[in-house]
């Protein structure tokens, strides 16, 4: 008998890790099934269910047919409702128009799509760091290297022109923003994405900005790369609907980007996925046309999440040792980590699920390893209790 041959992985992915989020949660799903009451914070996923007017679009999409290949970058109804969305904000004269759209299978992949088009061998990208962690993993797989910029954690983590300058080589290529962010939910202003827009615009960089939060913001609306930048020429905007819209089994997102780039996109999805799920996009032409209700439905979600915040907070504060960045956007805490081992936020994050059953995903995943992203999107009495054992936990570190 031929002996089974030993599986190495192609170079391609040689050094592909794991998403830390999805083996977390992996992690808390086991446990439950062992019967473990888990109250798991470590997902980025909101825990409301898909607005009931969507849901209905996407029956009558069903019953109306829409079951078949579409357009391999969407269908133009939703293009054209994504570029007027963009219109509202983007006062320049070169109107967002649908060519430039491109819908794909969720804004993760629309992000590696414009990483596999614009980057490669030799190319350096800029990433502001903590940031969500399949970013330096979908610039590895582009074949270019992710440079980690470190903001101030006093300021949010957010970063400064004068920061990604003192990164930057005759290599760099582009930069990765988030606003709000994951894992910190800091927003930039609208003055601190400006001058970052024009720092990447001065150097000839391509600048990718991800909006996938941008309608789960607290206080103020937070500020859009379309609001600010000094041309268009160099930027992709990424969104979806996703976490505003509690969509995120639907795998929707999209690009906004310079035409020749769209074109690109699509020309490499067709060779990938092809089309986004028909129905899905029908849902998503919904929760992007029908106005009224979805801000009522997002209004009142922000708002569940603006409480939760609040309150998590409030529990943190009990122990002044607590360093937490205060987060105007998303729905995560970072939370720094006891001091203790090579690598304090995985030793907390294991203290935490092994013994008093809350998941939350180590800061390693985020090029942080001192700290911890806790997420709020659960109900409120499990997030209170969960504050309530990370503080105990806090406290009782060796």
């Amino acid at each position: 008998m031929t002996p089974a041959k030993t599986f190495a992985p192609s170079a391609n992915i040689a050094e592909l890790k794991e998403s830390a989020t999805i083996a977390v949660s992996q992690r808390a799903k086991a446990l439950k099934a062992q019967g473990r009451q888990i109250i798991d914070l470590g997902a980025g996923e909101p825990d409301f269910d898909t607005p009931e007017f969507i849901r209905r679009a996407a029956q009558r999409a069903i019953d109306a047919g829409a079951t078949r290949y579409t357009a391999v970058d969407g269908i133009l109804p939703l293009r054209e409702a994504i570029a007027a969305d963009a219109n509202r904000r983007w006062k320049g004269s070169d109107r967002v128009t649908a060519a430039e759209v491109v819908v794909s299978g969720g804004s993760k992949q629309s992000l590696f799509n414009a990483c596999f088009v614009l980057f490669g061998p030799g190319d350096e990208v800029l990433v502001p760091t903590p940031s969500w962690t399949s970013y330096y993993e979908m610039v590895a797989l582009s074949r270019a290297t992710a440079v980690a910029v470190v903001g101030d954690a006093n300021h949010g983590f957010k970063v400064t022109p004068d920061l990604l300058r003192a990164h930057a080589t005759a290599r760099t290529r582009g930069v990765m923003l988030n606003s709000p962010s994951n894992p910190t939910g800091s927003v930039y202003s609208a003055a601190e994405l400006r001058a970052l827009l024009e720092c990447c615009a001065e150097r000839g960089w391509w600048v990718f900005c991800d909006e996938i939060y941008i309608r789960i913001a607290y206080g103020a609306a937070a500020t859009s790369s379309l609001d600010v930048a000094p041309s268009r020429d160099n930027l992709v905007v990424v969104n979806g609907v996703a976490k505003a819209y509690a969509m995120t089994g639907w795998r929707i997102g999209w690009t906004i980007s310079p035409a020749p780039v769209a074109k690109a996109m699509t020309a490499f999805q067709s060779h990938t996925t092809s089309n986004a799920a028909s129905v899905s996009q029908h849902a998503a032409l919904a929760a992007l046309t029908m106005r009224d209700e979805a801000d009522t439905a997002v209004t009142a979600m922000v708002a569940q999440f603006a409480a939760r915040r609040d309150a998590a907070l409030a529990i943190l504060r009990t122990e002044p040792a607590i360093q937490v960045i205060p987060p105007n956007g998303a729905f995560y805490l970072y939370v720094k980590a006891p001091a203790v081992g090579a690598d304090p936020g995985a030793a907390f994050a294991s203290r935490l699920l092994e013994e008093a059953d809350v998941a939350v995903v180590p800061g390693s995943a985020f090029f942080t390893p001192d700290w911890v992203r806790i997420s709020y999107a659960a109900e409120q009495a499990q997030v209170e209790e969960a504050m309530r054992r990370v503080v105990t936990a806090y406290r009782s570190a060796p």
